[in-house]
């Protein structure tokens, strides 16, 4: 699958949607060097699926050291939104771990913005509302 950019012509804001296939064979540095390049362009990242914890931790702290090195970039928000957020039975959970081990957490969606662009991002379990800089 490609990647999918939506462009919002007003404010050029480019929205690119990333599927979990292009990220799933990468390192976590090269998914975290992948995204702040991304982040670094201006863009809105959709991710299908989720950063471990520690990718997404990594990805904080790599930010962080490039917050005041690059000239107007604040850092980044992110927000996930997982759709397993529902009581299940002991065999749907079971069935669910074991595809997550196998291909990765395809059930819940990344949204990774620059900070100069995203003002806030507002979610609950089933919505993500993103707010952007005038």
């Amino acid at each position: 699958m490609r990647k999918r950019k939506i462009r919002i012509a007003r404010n050029n804001v480019t929205l690119s949607f990333v599927p979990y296939s292009e990220i799933a064979n990468l390192t976590s540095i090269d998914k975290i060097k992948k995204i702040l390049d991304m982040a670094l362009d201006n863009r809105i990242i959709i991710i299908q699926g989720r950063l471990t914890p520690n990718e997404e931790a990594s990805l904080i702290q790599s930010t962080m050291v490039l917050v005041g090195k690059i000239k107007d970039f604040k850092g980044v928000e992110i927000a996930v939104i997982s759709g397993t957020g529902e009581e299940s039975g002991f065999f749907k959970r079971f069935k669910e771990g074991l595809a997550k081990a196998l291909v990765g957490d395809q059930s819940a969606l990344t949204v990774i913005g620059p900070a100069s662009i995203v003002k806030e991002i507002k979610r609950d379990p089933k919505k993500i509302e993103l707010l952007l800089n005038k």
